[in-house]
């Protein structure tokens, strides 16, 4: 089986839904952030949260710098934005659950987010204009069922959702990106 084929797609409700804090970092919330990060490098995604593979706790992981030969990832436990401000940011997103579609969103440029890594230190991550603010926003939104798409209007989401429902039926896969 394919790596993509693990990825949850829109419109599915899991990607709906409020995950759950996770409670105690186990053998499986190890082995889960390996699965997901083995799934976000495999479909050339920056970012995945767990939702996105159908586990709906409270868990990311990020890698906006990787390369075929360095990799840098972020494993955040209950991230949890504390700061996002700054002047507001368009960039066109992608989804690993959306394939097929680049989507322009507007966010805030500078955010602090803090989370636990998988020792249960908590971590606390700053990032300002650039792929990392983007992907973190991005990624958390998911854990409270918030996807790319519930940041537009009305009449762009609906134009948004009929070119992903096009990739889709044109053989988009996990890690595709439109125009």
């Amino acid at each position: 089986m394919a790596a993509s084929d693990d990825i949850v797609l829109a419109p599915d409700e899991r990607l709906k839904t409020e995950c759950a804090p996770i409670e105690e970092i186990t053998d499986e919330v190890r082995e889960l952030a390996a699965h997901m990060l083995e799934d976000m490098y495999a479909t050339e995604g920056c970012g995945l949260a767990a939702p996105q593979i159908g586990a709906l706790v409270q868990l990311v992981v990020i890698d906006v710098e990787y390369t075929r030969y360095k990799r840098n990832p972020y494993v955040l436990i209950n991230p949890r934005i504390v700061v996002a401000d700054g002047e507001e940011r368009e960039t066109g997103e992608g989804c690993l659950s959306f394939p097929g579609i680049t989507v322009p969103i507007s966010r805030p440029s500078h955010v602090v987010v803090e989370a636990r890594n998988l020792d249960g230190d908590l971590m606390r991550y700053e990032a300002e204009n650039n792929l990392m603010a983007v992907c973190l926003q991005h990624e958390i939104d998911h854990l409270h069922g918030v996807t790319m798409l519930d940041h537009l209007r009305p009449l762009q989401r609906v134009r948004m959702m009929r070119e992903y429902e096009e990739a889709l039926a044109a053989g988009a896969r996990p890690g595709d990106v439109g125009d």
